[in-house]
Order: structure tokens, then C-alpha cells, then sequence
């Protein structure tokens, strides 16, 4: 117990929870500044400093109380759904954050920087839609038949990344880069053309996937969370066992440390590449399934909204671990889930939260920073590293 808790407060836990801890204390910071209660009473402060310190308390702490009421639970709500339904809005959210999270942890251990988990999640919800809504098949053919399609779809977009790699050494940044683009326009075109259109539709949307092709939503229609949270733990499991069990996986991650070394050992550079970000997109685009097959039920322009990006940052936040990503997955879907009711409730710009997650990424970035604000050594063993 005492070696675990040691290589917590020395290793790059630690400082993953302290980066987070520092991003909501700035946020704090931001709120009390942007509330203009806060701004009244400061006038008069000398005269009246508890009327500063009371507003400056119920700003602050009435945003995060109101976050915590839309993201975990709602204890002022009259009934029980009420209640719970926090907490499911943050498991719907969390769930395609963390599918394309985990590809690019795979992707990120490999050495690889993938940041085309828009482009792949969109993949995957072309194809996953496309068999979701035009075949007519049994539920127990159907479902899994688009979900497969929407991994291979999300692989095939992430495998060609690898290829282009591995044959030309092009760099996977500027080409996932394109790639995203590239995706979001052929969606674009594509819902504007019988082949994704809904007919007699004007809007770029298309027509809803078929029952059978559907996440089950086992806690009833009222609740936006599906069978696509289960689908999310498996793929937490298989990546981890990939990572850290598997033959392939030993590969990627020699690839990850050492690309001369791996060679001189025997690995296959070029079709490692093409695995890695194969195996990458397939997780992203298994979070087009989650998206098309479930929460949103038809493809529209924004099927992947930002989960592309924020699946960077959770990554990273995760430290490539797929249990870290688990994690880091989940507070980015209480971020998103509470970011409304903060809102509407104490009148909190929405972008406070996107502050709090782009501070999570500086200070994620900036190890250094971190444990000079809270006075945290770092351990033996990461110096060594």
C-alpha cells in the first residue's frame, strides 16, 4: 500500500489530478470575476467586506454546486428520475469521449500523434449508418453487422494514415490534419446526395437507422445513456489487454520507445504503422457507432461534434493509460453534462468550461509548472525515466 500511494504522489498521477485541481481553481477564479455581484460588492468592499466575500462565495460555489447537480446528481430535483439523470448524461457523453480517447492512447504509445479522431469517428458513422439505416436485417445480424461496419470504416480512414507513413513518411499530424477536413466535407456532400439524404429533405441529414441496427437503451427512452457504455468498458478492456498482454501490443509500444531499436529487433516498421493507426480508428470509429446507432439515431453534420478534439485532451489526461483514459473520459462528460446547468442555473458563461479544459491541457503539458505550484517533488524512478 505504501509503494502504491508512493508512486502516486511522485508519478504522472499525481500530477494528472493536480492539473485538474489547478484548472477549476482558475476556473474559479474566472467565475468570481464574471459575476457581477462579485463586481457590485468589491466597490464597497472596504465598508462591507462579508457582502464581497458572501457573493464571492456563492458565485464560486453556487457554479460548482450547479455542475455537480448536472453532471452526478441532482438532490433538488422532485423525483427520482430527476435525480439520477445527471449522472446518465454524463455516462452518454462520456462514452464516445472515451471509445476515441482510447484509439488515441493506442496511437500515442505507439509514438504515433494521431489527432484525426474526428475524421475516424465520422468514418465510422458513415458506414455504421449507411448498413444501420439501408439494410433490412434480424436485430441479431443487424446491430452487430453496422457496428462492425463502423469499425472497419474508422479503421480502413485510420490504416490509409499509416500507409501513407509507412510508403512515403509522410507525418501522421499534418495528414490526420487533412484527413479531419477531408471527412467532414464527404459527410457534408454526401447528406446532400441520395446516398446519405433523407428523401424529400431539404436539410443535410439523413433518414433514422432502423430499430433493429439500434443501441438498446436499457434505462428506457427517458435516458439518453445505451448498450454503446458497455460497448465503451469492453473496448477499456481489449485496449488495455492489447497494450499490456499482447504480442502486437509489445510491438506498438517498442515502436513507441524506440523506432531504430524495434527495427534492429525485427518489427516491421511500416505494417506496425498501419496496425496502430488501423486499431486507432477502429476505437474512434466504434464511437461513430455509439453516436449514429444511439444518441443521435441518423447522421446529421455533426455526428462527431467535438468529441475528436476532446479525445485529445483525455488521452493525454489519461496518460495513455486506457484506465487513466477511463477516467479522464468521465470528467470530460461531467464537464459537458454540468457546463448546461451551470448555465442556466447561476448564469455562468458555458465557456468557463471550455477554460477549464484547455487550462487541463497547459497544465498537462507543463509538469513542472504543476508541481512547482503545490510543491511536489518528483519521484527517483520519473527522473530516471
Amino acid at each position: 500500500m505504501k509503494r502504491v500511494m508512493k508512486e502516486f504522489t511522485g508519478g504522472n498521477a499525481m500530477v494528472s489530478v493536480l492539473a485538474v485541481l489547478a484548472s477549476f481553481i482558475v476556473g474559479g477564479i474566472l467565475i468570481a470575476i464574471s459575476s457581477t455581484e462579485v463586481q457590485t460588492t468589491i466597490t464597497y468592499i472596504g465598508a462591507r467586506p462579508a457582502d464581497f466575500f458572501n457573493a464571492l462565495w456563492n458565485s464560486v460555489f453556487g457554479a460548482y454546486d450547479a455542475m455537480f447537480r448536472g453532471a452526478i446528481f441532482n438532490y433538488k430535483a422532485h423525483d427520482g428520475v430527476q435525480m439520477i439523470k445527471p449522472i446518465t448524461e454524463t455516462l452518454a457523453y462520456a462514452t464516445p469521449i472515451t471509445m476515441a480517447g482510447l484509439g488515441l492512447a493506442v496511437a500515442f504509445r505507439s509514438g504515433l500523434f494521431n489527432i484525426g479522431g474526428t475524421g475516424q469517428i465520422i468514418f465510422g458513422a458513415m458506414f455504421a449508418g449507411w448498413v444501420g439505416i439501408y439494410v433490412d436485417l434480424p436485430f441479431y445480424i443487424h446491430f452487430p453487422l453496422a457496428v462492425l461496419a463502423g469499425i472497419i470504416g474508422g479503421g480502413l480512414f485510420g490504416a490509409l494514415v499509416g500507409f501513407l507513413k509507412a510508403a512515403t513518411g509522410a507525418n501522421e499530424v499534418i495528414v490526420t490534419i487533412m484527413f479531419n477536413y477531408i471527412a467532414v466535407l464527404l459527410l457534408s456532400y454526401l447528406l446532400k446526395t441520395p446516398i446519405l439524404q433523407a428523401p424529400g429533405s431539404v436539410n443535410p441529414v439523413s433518414p433514422p437507422v432502423r430499430d433493429s441496427a439500434k443501441y438498446w437503451f436499457f434505462m428506457g427512452d427517458q435516458f439518453r445513456i445505451h448498450g454503446g457504455l458497455i460497448a465503451m468498458l469492453l473496448a477499456v478492456i481489449f485496449t488495455w489487454w492489447l497494450l499490456n498482454r499482447s504480442t502486437l501490443g509489445f510491438r506498438f509500444r517498442a515502436l513507441g520507445h524506440n523506432p531504430n531499436a524495434a527495427k534492429v529487433a525485427g518489427i516491421n516498421i511500416g505494417l506496425t504503422y498501419v496496425l496502430v493507426m488501423g486499431i486507432s480508428g477502429a476505437l474512434s470509429g466504434l464511437a461513430g457507432t455509439s453516436q449514429v446507432l444511439g444518441t443521435e439515431k441518423f447522421l446529421t453534420l455533426g455526428v462527431a461534434a467535438s468529441f475528436g478534439f476532446d479525445a485529445i485532451t483525455v488521452a493525454l489526461l489519461g496518460r495513455s493509460n486506457p484506465w487513466g483514459v477511463l477516467v479522464a473520459g468521465l470528467l470530460f462528460g461531467g464537464l459537458r453534462a454540468g457546463a448546461v446547468t451551470m448555465q442556466a442555473n447561476q448564469n455562468v458563461p458555458i465557456d468557463i468550461v471550455l477554460v477549464v479544459q484547455s487550462l487541463i491541457v497547459l497544465f498537462i503539458a507543463a509538469p513542472p509548472l504543476v508541481r512547482a505550484i503545490f510543491r511536489v517533488k518528483e519521484s527517483k524512478k520519473a527522473v530516471a525515466a
